[in-house]
C-alpha cells in the first residue's frame, strides 16, 4: 500500500509542477507574443517549425494544429535541414525555432541560412541569453522553474510550456484570421467532425419523385400506397397550389387504428398533422438532427428556405446514419 501512495503522490506531483509551469507562462505572455501573431499574420509564406529531439516532436504537433486551422505551417528537422532540406524554406517564411536551451547545435547551425533566405525568425526558447534567443526577430520565452523529472534531465514541464505556446500562438492566429468551424471541417473532411461541418441537408436530402406527397383530398386506402411505396413512414399532405399542409405518418396511422377509426374511406386532409416541421435545404444535415432530436421525430421535410410553401425534398434519419451523422 506504501508503494501505491508513492507512485500516486509522485505522479500527482508531476501534473502539479506542469500545471504550475503552465500558469506562469500565461503570467509572462507579453508584447512579443502579440508581435510573433502579427508577423505571422503579415507574412505572405507559410509558417516552418524546426526543432531537434523532444522539441521537434512538440514542433510537429505545433505545424500540424497551425496547419488544420488555416495557417498554413509544416515542420522541418534542422538535421535533414543541413543536408538539404533548408530548400523548403522560401522568402517571406516565418520560422519558429524551438530549443529550451537555446544552444542546440543543428538548430544553431541554421539559424545564418534562415536569415540569409529571407526568412523571419521566431526563437521560442527558455534561455533569454541564448544564441537562438539572440537572433530571433521575435523572442518567446518558455523557461520554467522546475522540471517534472525528478532528475531535472528528462524535458516534462518545458515541452508542456512549449506546447502550450504553440497552441496559444495556433489559436490566436485563428481568432485574427477569423477562422470558423466550417473552415476547420475543409481541412477534416475524413472525420465525423467533417461531415457534420460540411454535409448540409440538400446533399442528402430525397428529391423530385422520391418526396412522398397526396393531395388532401385523396381518400386514404390510395394515400396509405403512397406512403409504402415511398419507404419513408410518412407523406405530406398538400393543397391545391402543392403547398404543404400537413403530414401523415405511420404514428398517425397507428393511433387512429387504436382508437377503431375506419381510416380507408378518410380524405388524407382528415387524417393529417398540421404544422408539419421542416428545414432550410442549406441548413448543416447536422442541425435536422438535432431537430429531429428535439420534436422525437424521423422525417423533415426541406424548403428551399424558411418562408417556402412547396416542399424541395425530404431527409430521413436513416440518410442522417448512413452518412455518418447521427
Amino acid at each position: 500500500m506504501n508503494g501505491v501512495r508513492l507512485i500516486l503522490e509522485e505522479a500527482k506531483k508531476v501534473i502539479r509542477v506542469e500545471a504550475e509551469a503552465l500558469l506562469a507562462l500565461a503570467d509572462a505572455i507579453n508584447g512579443a507574443f502579440e508581435e510573433a501573431v502579427r508577423l505571422i499574420l503579415a507574412s505572405k509564406g507559410r509558417v516552418v517549425v524546426t526543432g531537434m529531439g523532444k522539441s521537434g516532436l512538440i514542433g510537429q504537433k505545433i505545424a500540424s494544429t497551425m496547419a488544420s486551422t488555416g495557417t498554413p505551417a509544416f515542420f522541418l528537422h534542422p538535421a535533414e535541414g543541413i543536408h538539404g532540406d533548408l530548400g523548403m524554406i522560401m522568402k517571406g517564411d516565418v520560422v519558429i525555432a524551438i530549443s529550451n536551451s537555446g544552444e542546440t547545435d543543428e538548430v544553431v547551425r541554421i539559424l545564418p541560412i534562415i536569415k540569409r533566405l529571407g526568412a523571419s525568425l521566431v526563437a521560442m526558447t527558455g534561455n533569454a541569453s541564448s544564441t537562438l534567443a539572440r537572433a530571433g526577430d521575435v523572442f518567446l520565452d518558455i523557461s520554467v522553474k522546475e522540471e517534472a523529472c525528478p532528475l531535472g534531465l528528462a524535458p516534462t514541464a518545458s515541452t508542456t510550456a512549449t506546447l502550450a505556446m504553440g497552441d496559444a500562438l495556433a489559436v490566436a492566429l485563428l481568432l485574427e484570421r477569423g477562422f470558423k468551424a466550417e473552415d476547420f471541417a475543409l481541412f477534416h473532411p475524413g472525420g465525423a467532425l467533417g461531415k457534420q461541418l460540411i454535409l448540409r441537408v440538400e446533399d442528402l436530402m430525397n428529391k423530385g419523385e422520391a418526396i412522398p406527397l397526396v393531395p388532401a383530398g385523396m381518400l386514404m386506402r390510395e394515400a396509405l400506397f403512397v406512403i409504402t411505396a415511398k419507404g419513408l413512414g410518412i407523406t405530406g399532405v398538400t393543397d391545391g397550389n402543392g403547398t404543404l399542409i400537413g403530414v401523415i405518418t405511420d404514428g398517425d396511422l397507428r393511433r387512429a387504428l387504436e382508437k377503431g377509426t375506419d381510416i380507408l374511406g378518410m380524405a388524407a386532409g382528415e387524417l393529417m398533422s398540421r404544422n408539419p416541421k421542416r428545414i432550410g435545404r442549406t441548413e448543416l444535415a447536422a442541425k435536422a438532427l438535432q431537430r429531429m432530436e428535439e420534436f422525437s421525430i424521423t422525417s423533415l421535410f426541406v424548403f428551399d428556405d424558411d418562408r417556402g410553401e412547396k416542399p424541395v425534398g425530404i431527409i430521413h434519419l436513416h440518410d442522417l446514419l448512413k452518412a455518418g451523422i447521427a
